[in-house]
């Protein structure tokens, strides 16, 4: 039987990078630019993702949105998920690639689990998987899902990824197919993808906590959020005693050139200089939270001069030593 720190994904190089109990590492969303609308340039960035690799930013985040839809006003960055994950693999060396969040229900399980394992293995070990249930309408109709049923859809897409990941020619009947004879290829570098389930999507968080690598949440302010990582790690301990399990969530930031700005609330996020942003992220470390996604899309100033930044005077608190 494993044990808690031999379980083999915590193994896995994105894990080790990004995740360690009791500490806080810093992310970034993808795309790296400030921008107006629901659609980014998506220029530079292959140049700012090896910038964020070399300063020692733990991971980079990629969205699933297959379909513009301008009133939800996020088109994330525009491309592929899994095209542009292997694009990204291919120009950074040691930096986590995560998805917050592949939508399951919306794809063939066993195509998610060929392009999660191919882009595992291409990058040395570096995916870390955020899954979810889904919340965009225009989404369910496009792809022939009923979204009433995108729960179990999740549970059932969710099982059928794992176990192909983990056996080998073994038979897998589920709604929409039946393996037989077959077998998935590659296989992850360790013996599972680690993932992690976004919001609740729509399950129980005791299910969160006994079938997940982790769970990834939303911003909210130190004094909430640290109710809801309580209730995370209490459930964890109740469904599977001290494993750890990490916490993330994302944080939208308008950094702005003077370090003393105190906060001012935006949307799902914070306008602020870097020390109150240091300080916020330190309130965010002792109340448990074990990666903070950054988004910089609502911000005032060039991205390069933000990831900088953050870079030279943030990111020191904020790495995990070897």
């Amino acid at each position: 039987m494993f044990t808690p720190n031999s379980i083999p994904y915590q193994q896995q190089p994105g894990f080790q990078r990004t995740y360690r109990q009791g500490r806080l590492t810093l992310g970034l969303f993808f795309p790296l630019e400030a921008f107006s609308g629901d659609t980014p340039s998506m220029l530079d960035q292959a140049r700012l993702a090896q910038r964020a690799d070399k300063l020692g930013f733990s991971a980079l985040w990629f969205r699933d949105v297959p379909l513009r839809d301008p009133s939800f006003g996020d088109s994330g960055q525009v491309f592929d998920p899994w095209v542009y994950l292997g694009f990204m693999a291919a120009h950074t060396r040691t930096i986590a690639l995560g998805t917050a969040s592949i939508i399951l229900p919306i794809r063939n399980p066993l195509h998610t689990a060929k392009a999660a394992t191919s882009v595992d293995q291409l990058s040395g070990g570096r995916l870390l998987l955020g899954v979810a249930s889904g919340d965009r309408p225009v989404e369910f109709p496009a792809f022939g899902v009923d979204p009433e049923q995108r729960d179990s859809l999740f549970r059932e897409y969710l099982a059928v990824f794992r176990e192909v990941q983990r056996s080998s020619f073994v038979p897998l009947t589920w709604s929409g197919g039946t393996l037989e004879g077959a077998d998935l290829i590659p296989k992850p570098t360790t013996a599972e993808i680690p993932f992690f389930v976004t919001g609740h999507s729509r399950q129980t968080l005791d299910w969160i906590a006994r079938y997940s690598h982790g769970w990834i949440s939303y911003p909210r302010p130190p004094k909430t959020q640290a109710l809801v990582v309580e209730n995370w790690r209490a459930a964890v301990r109740t469904e599977c005693g001290e494993l750890f399990k990490p916490f993330t969530q994302s944080l939208y930031i308008d950094l702005t050139d003077n370090p003393q700005t105190p906060p001012r609330p935006i949307h799902l996020g914070y306008q602020l200089g870097r020390y109150h942003l240091i300080s916020l992220l330190e309130s965010l470390q002792e109340i448990g939270v074990n990666h903070v996604i950054v988004n910089l899309k609502y911000g005032q100033r060039p991205a390069s001069e933000v990831i900088e930044e953050l870079g030279q005077f943030v990111l020191p608190n904020f790495v995990l030593s070897t």
